[in-house]
């Protein structure tokens, strides 16, 4: 609470809370989903575009980690900010604010000048005050209603919006970034697994270049199964700290009292029931086996009751686009370390080491270079 702050909607609990959150349904319905996604496509080709550049200029293998945070940051504040992040100064400061909020995560919760939480929610207040702004410039097209006397909505005060676009932009950072590292690690463990998506891609998109769709999405079943698996596999948040609301039966002899402090095992959860949970393995979410079904509950991954992650479509939608381009577009081996197998924590999961070298699939490189998509 002391660096995202008491309003942040992970915080908010009854009638406001159910008000807030339906509030967000238009956000999110197929139709809005798939304007996002195409700004998704038009981000995630860009960086490939950087990615490349980067490589040929140093022409060994790089950490990708912070290059795919980077592309994440991007499709997040083109999806959700706009065209009101225009200024490239603001936008690097903004990005660096989000970093060093997210650093107070990680560190012992002391508030005095100079610590971590400190540099936290100094990080916080400067993404405030610029999503204020930015609120403020996009309200020129509600002028409109404003003339024909239509109220606004509740939550339509510069800070209202500045603090709903700060809880989109931290619930869609974090946790898909490291979903992100884990596809193109993932995908390069397994190469059979990434043949059977590009031979999907090449039958669901035979012009490989055009802006992918919502419904081109609807025609990558295995690809959609991929991302699935990569995501109970290795959930990003591996435990989601809740305090009881009122007295909570956990098991048939315990009930957790009210005010206590209860921590879900997501990582395990996601292991429970299914085949051989512990390997990669996308076919369990086959329309044959339908472990997606039979395991629903243990999926936990975008959480369960009230605080049902709103975004799950949006997320899964931006994961399917990144591997739908990345594996049509490179090809990329991973550089192994002895400590490759091991597991990070920022605060969501990552592989402990990205390191891949990449290069232009099936294309001139030259020619992808200067076909490279620039921002409108």
């Amino acid at each position: 609470k002391m660096i995202l702050g008491t309003r942040n909607i992970a915080f908010m609990h009854g009638p406001e809370h159910k008000a807030l959150r339906k509030s967000f349904l238009a956000l999110f319905t197929r139709k809005a989903l798939s304007m996002y996604v195409q700004q998704q496509d038009a981000v995630i080709r860009e960086h490939c575009a950087i990615w490349m550049e980067k490589q040929q200029q140093v022409q060994a293998p790089m950490e990708m980690r912070e290059l795919i945070r980077d592309m994440n940051c991007a499709t997040s504040q083109r999806v959700f900010i706009g065209p009101y992040l225009d200024d490239p100064k603001v936008q690097r400061q903004f990005t660096d604010a989000y970093n060093e909020m997210v650093k107070g995560f990680l560190t012992f919760p002391l508030k005095f000048p100079g610590t971590q939480v400190w540099k936290s929610m100094k990080g916080r207040k400067y993404i405030l005050a610029v999503l204020q702004q930015a609120a403020f410039r996009s309200k020129d097209r509600m002028k409109e209603a404003e003339e024909n006397n239509v109220p606004p909505p509740k939550y339509s005060t510069n800070m209202e919006i500045a603090y709903t676009v700060m809880d989109f932009l931290f619930a869609s950072q974090d946790a898909s970034t490291a979903s992100l590292c884990w596809l193109v690690a993932l995908m390069a463990e397994h190469p059979d697994v990434l043949e059977r998506v590009r031979a999907e891609q090449a039958a669901a998109r035979p012009d490989l270049g055009k802006t992918i769709t919502g419904e081109m999405l609807a025609s990558m079943p295995y690809t959609r199964q991929v991302v699935k698996e990569v995501l109970r596999y290795r959930p990003p948040a591996p435990m989601v700290p809740q305090v009881a609301m009122k007295p909570f039966k956990l098991t048939q002899d315990y009930t957790a009292p009210k005010g206590a402090f209860i921590i879900p095992d997501i990582a395990s959860a996601c292991k429970q029931g299914y085949t051989d949970g512990e390997k990669f393995d996308p076919d369990r979410f086959s329309p044959e086996r339908k472990e997606d079904v039979t395991y629903a509950s243990n999926y936990l991954v975008f959480g369960h009751g009230p605080h049902y992650c709103v975004g799950k479509e949006y997320a899964i939608n931006h994961l399917i686009a990144f591997l739908a381009i990345l594996a049509t577009t490179l090809d990329w081996t991973r550089t192994r370390t002895k400590d490759s197998d091991w597991i990070k924590y920022l605060p969501t999961i990552y592989p402990y080491d990205t390191i891949f070298t990449f290069d232009w699939k099936d294309q001139d490189a030259a020619q992808k270079k200067s076909n490279r998509p620039q921002r409108a």
